[in-house]
């Protein structure tokens, strides 16, 4: 109560306003519900929830006719893929949604709680409130609601959609596919037949009587301005339809006068057990909310078309599109403008041929590339920054009368107070040049001259991007004995944050090769460095000979050691060339496919630690894997196979359905059909090895160097024994004993611990190893005087081989030497 005294005016004017705001909802649900039941109610409802209860995204769901799934009818609001939401979900499962159908009790769930729900695992953010809310009418359903304002859902939110609720009248999501009678201004489609039912309204707008109906799309489809029909067709491709809150708006032919505008607002129901998947909603006439095609509906279209534009070839094409056909003019072209030269982006029509001669001369690369000073009337035109109209028979320089003889606009593209670049439009019969389409024709050079600056800036930062991207991965992958690599990195197109997807291929000695897969959360320039900091570290750890496991707990504690609130994936493989088997360990990182050489796919059952950064002293089992010549080896970030309308283990199983129908024998065009169906919502990493084994297999002894007396001459006699069994020649063998001589003695003498020798041999190359447990590298002299006792031994190992050199090995090192012969 002290509070409420101290603000007592502000507490009392804030709780006045959330009353009135619940009577204001009540009145609206009154007047809302004094009508039949209809889709237009329910979108009343969904717009109230917007409004009322203050929320971005709102939603019904209702049981499908099989009563397995509550499936999306119609929502309203931001796009739902921004909280990851479903078109359906189980109705016995898990969901928020499918559990406040079931139990009937609404589920208000923060941050925190979205956090630990499973289904929300996988959304790309959980910075949201959601509420579930049943809906008690018609065979129920549930009301979605979600909040981005930092409190959620307050008390008299919370009353408004519970009021919200109990209004929801929602008609099973297959009643449309029933074949009972439609609503009047609906339609059911068969996307397997093209049978298509409509109701009577519907039928009006076409200007149809039911009699003349033969029940085929295609009739209503060729009564459409054909300029809308692909946009009419996307409505039918799954991928394309965002369901329950996607619009269009398309023309039809009228038998006199103008074309009518239309609105249509569908649903995409799968199909199964025997029904095809259909396209039910409503069509409506929008007339009333548009005009004709004015050159104002052309300047809002141009503008929408321009918000989405990213690249300035996008712009370009854009314009364009926009400006072309409706001035019916014969040709357009864009140009940036750099210092004192115009640098052409797009040209419609595109062939050479159809532009001046003049220009095909500048026809440097693609399109032309040419100075201002060589058209003066383009140059008098950028210098005064107004659009210029020059009528048929203009007397202008053949690089410009040649665009255009009919007609020639030239639109100066301004920005930020300078001109960003020009617009030609050319007719080649005498064009009028009305006040209307002058109007257009500046109205549109505004718009485009800032969407170019903003598209120059976006291709600027985007080529930085990549250019960053490029140098933290891998610039080319080694060759291996006895496989073949290849990957691919594919970075997000959903704006310009770096990704932390990365992939790597680390040659280790005796054969040994690693694979490695990561990736770092989230999307920044600290993910994409601490995604350059794990690979090196890996990398480093693996060099040093650490067992696959090791390899990886070390980098987990690296990570954890940094205090970074990002944690990583990893897949880490070590293949064994010459055995044909392999190591497997994976953080939090999804396991790899393996395509058998009888075309057979396997998404292995490996064991998993949790990500990289998360525990301190996890443990990360090895699963061992076994490899028969032509094995395909794939390891892929789950930007390929997981999405926000896509489960993750349903992008797998797909993953490994294109590998097993691919041609191993050419990896580079196997890695690029994968790629082909990706998504780019994220990053996306992929790397194939194909495993073929090895020709060749070299031949390997090993010999543990005891310190006991005579130690160095029981090495020798070890290497003759096994040099003799290899047929050395005799000269060969002389100068690789002096060199197990001088390898040995040094580790003997200067370190401590276990000494071990390896002889490896190879064609014509033999290899010795000697490790030892000192980490510290054998120095070779810069000069030695004739009265030293030492330093010799490495002058005499560098003189007599072909190749030297040391390297770290689990805390210690190994030296060696490649004697030829």
């Amino acid at each position: 109560m002290s509070h409420k005294r101290c603000n007592g005016d502000v507490v009392s004017e804030g709780a006045a306003g959330r009353r009135t705001r619940t009577l204001r909802a009540e009145v609206a649900l009154k007047a809302l519900t004094a009508g039949p039941d209809s889709p237009e109610r329910l979108r009343g409802v969904l717009e109230q929830v917007l409004v009322f209860a203050r929320a971005s995204f709102a939603a019904v769901y209702a049981p499908s006719e099989d009563g397995e799934l509550l499936c999306l009818v119609d929502a309203a609001g931001v796009p739902r893929t921004l909280y990851g939401l479903r078109d359906a979900y189980p109705l016995a499962g898990g969901s928020p949604v499918a559990e406040a159908h079931r139990g009937g009790r609404s589920a208000w769930l923060g941050p925190e709680e979205l956090a630990e729900c499973a289904e929300a695992r996988r959304l790309p953010s959980r910075d949201f409130h959601l509420a579930a809310l049943p809906a008690r009418r018609d065979g129920g359903g549930c009301l979605v609601a979600v909040s981005e304002r930092p409190d959620g859902f307050d008390t008299d939110d919370r009353k408004c959609l519970e009021l919200l609720a109990d209004a929801v009248a929602c008609p099973a999501p297959a009643a449309a596919a029933e074949g009972g009678e439609l609503p009047a201004g609906a339609f059911s489609l068969a996307l397997d037949t093209g049978r298509i039912e409509v109701g009577d309204d519907i039928l009006d707008l076409f200007a149809m009587r039911r009699e003349d109906f033969d029940g085929r799309v295609e009739t209503l489809l060729a009564l459409t301005v054909p300029e809308d029909l692909p946009g009419l067709m996307s409505v039918t491709e799954a991928d394309h339809m965002s369901l329950g809150d996607r619009e269009l708006e398309f023309r039809a032919l009228q038998p006199t006068g103008p074309p009518k505008w239309l609105r249509l607002r569908g649903r995409l129901l799968p199909g199964g057990e025997g029904r095809p998947a259909r396209l039910v909603g409503t069509v409506a006439d929008a007339s009333t909310l548009r005009s004709d095609v004015t050159d104002v509906a052309r300047i809002q279209r141009l503008a929408a078309a321009l918000a989405t534009a990213g690249t300035v070839r996008d712009v370009s094409q854009a314009v364009v599109s926009a400006l072309r056909k409706p001035l019916r003019a014969d040709r357009i072209a864009l140009a940036e403008l750099e210092n004192d030269r115009l640098v052409v982006t797009v040209l419609d029509p595109p062939d050479p041929e159809s532009w001046p001669e003049l220009w095909r001369l500048e026809w440097r690369t693609e399109w032309p590339d040419a100075p201002v000073r060589a058209m003066p009337t383009l140059a008098a035109a950028l210098s005064e920054g107004r659009a210029q109209i020059w009528p048929a028979g203009t007397a202008l320089e053949p690089a410009l009368a040649d665009v255009g003889p009919g007609g020639l606009a030239v639109l100066p593209l301004p920005a930020a107070g300078r001109m960003a670049g020009a617009c030609l439009i050319g007719w080649d019969t005498p064009h009028e040049f009305g006040p209307d389409e002058r109007a257009l024709l500046t109205a549109s050079a505004g718009l485009a001259g800032q969407a170019l600056m903003r598209a120059h800036a976006f291709d600027a930062e985007h080529e930085l991007v990549g250019m960053l991207q490029r140098q933290l991965l891998p610039r080319r992958l080694p060759k291996l004995p006895g496989a073949i690599a290849v990957a691919r990195y594919l970075p997000s197109t959903a704006g310009l944050e770096l990704g932390g997807d990365w992939y790597d291929v680390i040659p280790l000695p005796d054969n040994h090769v690693a694979l490695v897969i990561g990736d770092v959360q989230g999307h920044s320039a600290g993910a994409a460095t601490l995604m350059g900091q794990m690979r090196t570290a890996l990398r480093a750890y693996a060099v040093e000979g650490h067992p696959p496991d090791v390899v990886v707990s070390h980098a987990n504690r690296l990570l954890t050691d940094m205090e970074t609130d990002l944690f990583a994936t990893c897949a880490y493989v070590d293949l064994d060339m010459e055995e044909g088997s392999a190591w497997c360990v994976r953080a939090g990182h999804l396991p790899p496919v393996l395509r058998h050489p009888d075309g057979t796919t396997e998404i292995t059952e490996t064991e998993g630690g949790p990500p990289l950064g998360v525990v301190a002293q996890a443990d990360f089992p090895m699963t061992p894997l076994r490899l028969r010549p032509g094995t395909l080896i794939a390891l892929v970030t789950d930007g390929l196979v997981e999405s926000a309308d896509a489960d993750i283990d349903e992008g797998m199983e797909r993953f490994a359905h294109g590998l097993s129908v691919s041609d191993p024998a050419h990896l580079g065009l196997v890695a690029d059909g994968l790629l082909g169906n990706a998504r780019r919502s994220d990053d996306v990493a992929l790397l194939l090895v194909r495993y073929d084994g090895m020709a060749t297999h070299p031949l390997r002894e090993n010999w543990t160097v005891w310190r006991v007396p005579q130690a160095v001459g029981h090495a020798r006699r070890f290497t003759r024994r096994t040099l003799r069994s290899w047929n050395v020649p005799e000269d060969a063998q002389d100068t690789v004993l002096l060199i197990v001589s001088e390898l040995v003695t040094n580790a003997l003498v200067h370190t401590d611990g276990r000494v071990r020798l390896d002889l490896t041999l190879v064609n014509h190359r033999l290899r010795v190893a000697v490790a030892d447990a000192s980490p510290r590298t054998p120095v070779k002299p810069t000069s030695i005087g004739w009265e030293a006792t030492g330093g010799r031994g490495i002058l005499l190992v560098e003189a007599m081989s072909a190749a030297w050199g040391s390297l770290p090995v689990s805390g210690g090192k190994q030296v060696w030497s490649e004697v030829t012969f």
